[in-house]
């Protein structure tokens, strides 16, 4: 298992290359090694509450939706609840379907004034297939990390 600064630095130089306005960017590996690792480290899933209920949540996520089903506008509330749930110190992941999401949490986040903002690249069900489908190509269930469903 790699060494905190070791998975920040990684996840602070994918950054760099990307031009991405937060401090990192990181695996669904390595964000799972920094919730187990890391003081006070926060995961906050962004996804809507159907694809929490539907597909499944990360145990121990902190659950703030980015967007409302079935409109899919954009929640207006974000960093107020943000702020009710997470210290703007912490070291804060932001996780999604599959990093779209989560990217614009992290920006927005860091605008309001979050110094440790991290996106968990290929989100939680990855990318799609050839045959329009996820969960085989990355993210946090095809990477076997802890998962469950309602």
């Amino acid at each position: 298992m790699a060494h905190i600064s070791e998975i920040l630095k990684k996840a602070q130089q994918r950054a760099q290359e990307l031009g991405l306005p937060y401090e990192g960017a990181l695996l669904p590996e390595e964000a799972y090694q920094l919730m187990q690792q890391a003081p006070g480290a926060k995961l906050v899933d962004v996804r809507t509450r159907a694809e929490l209920d539907w597909v499944g949540r990360v145990p121990g996520a902190v659950a703030i939706e980015w967007q409302s089903y079935p409109q899919m506008q954009v929640n207006p509330h974000f960093i107020a609840q943000l702020e009710e749930q997470v210290d703007k110190e912490a070291l804060v992941m932001f996780l999604c379907r599959s990093g779209g999401r989560s990217h614009h949490a992290a920006v927005l986040a860091s605008r309001a004034g979050y110094t440790e903002c991290y996106n968990v690249l290929e989100g939680f069900e990855g990318d799609k297939d050839a045959d329009e489908h996820r969960n085989t190509l990355g993210g946090w269930r095809a990477a076997g990390l802890p998962w469950e469903q309602s």
